[in-house]
């Protein structure tokens, strides 16, 4: 019988090896929704706006630059999806602009439901396992898989930004609604190439942070169940 606060049963055989595989997968995929709900800070948009030149290219102040952002990131994440934002009773965004924004949350609400469905498979692992070592090494595991894969995409961006951000592009909206003027279409002017260079570099150093440090606690604490263990 285990007492209070002693480690659990043996993780060794199928049952917990299966659980931990579940960690696996669903611990890299907490990780990225975490990173999105942290990245996207209103401060940080508007410093990067600024040092992109935002308002010059938009002929917008700052002031109304900040206002139309955060209606659009309202209506990205709390809806409803209309991204009507106006300024002097002048629509912001286009037909075409708007459409695309709505695929936009179309996209994130899905990734939301996989990261949900995710976390609950975590937690339903974690909490009953919290005393396994192999669960604790699949959470390890799972951050370092994330680690080296954004590792490499990070590379891949660094050298070819153009070519990552197209490519990512095709596979996200296949239908290809993402080409926009530059010259006349305030999408691409509020979120210039510079600004999503910059947001790539700061995504990929959270994404590498996050991941690391998380495979560092995890192993941590398996290391120390298995030396309790003798396992």
């Amino acid at each position: 019988m285990t007492g209070v606060g002693a480690p659990g049963p043996d993780d060794r055989g199928p049952a917990p090896a299966f659980r931990a595989g579940i960690v696996d997968v669903a611990a890299p995929v907490v990780i990225v929704g975490a990173a999105l709900a942290i990245a996207p800070h209103p401060g940080w948009i508007g410093f990067e706006q600024e040092r992109s030149g935002v308002p010059a290219l938009t002929g917008f102040t700052r002031d109304e630059v900040r206002r139309v952002t955060a209606g659009i990131l309202s209506d990205l994440v709390v809806g409803p999806p209309s991204f009507a934002v106006s300024i002097d009773g002048r629509p912001v965004l286009d037909a075409a602009e708007r459409a695309h924004m709505a695929d936009v949350r179309r996209l994130l609400l899905a990734f939301g439901a996989v990261v949900a469905l995710a976390f609950v498979a975590l937690v339903t692992v974690l909490v009953p396992d919290r005393r396994q070592p192999l669960a604790w090494r699949g959470v390890s595991r799972g951050a370092t898989v994330l680690a080296v894969v954004i590792a490499v995409a990070g590379a891949w961006v660094l050298i070819s930004f153009d070519t990552a951000f197209v490519a990512f592009h095709l596979v996200t909206f296949p239908q290809g609604d993402f080409a926009f003027d530059p010259l006349t279409q305030r999408l691409v002017q509020l979120f210039p190439e510079r600004f999503w260079s910059d947001a790539a570099v700061a995504m990929g150093l959270l994404l590498l942070a996050m991941p690391g440090a998380t495979a560092a606690l995890a192993e941590r604490r398996a290391g120390r169940l298995s030396r309790a263990t003798g396992a």
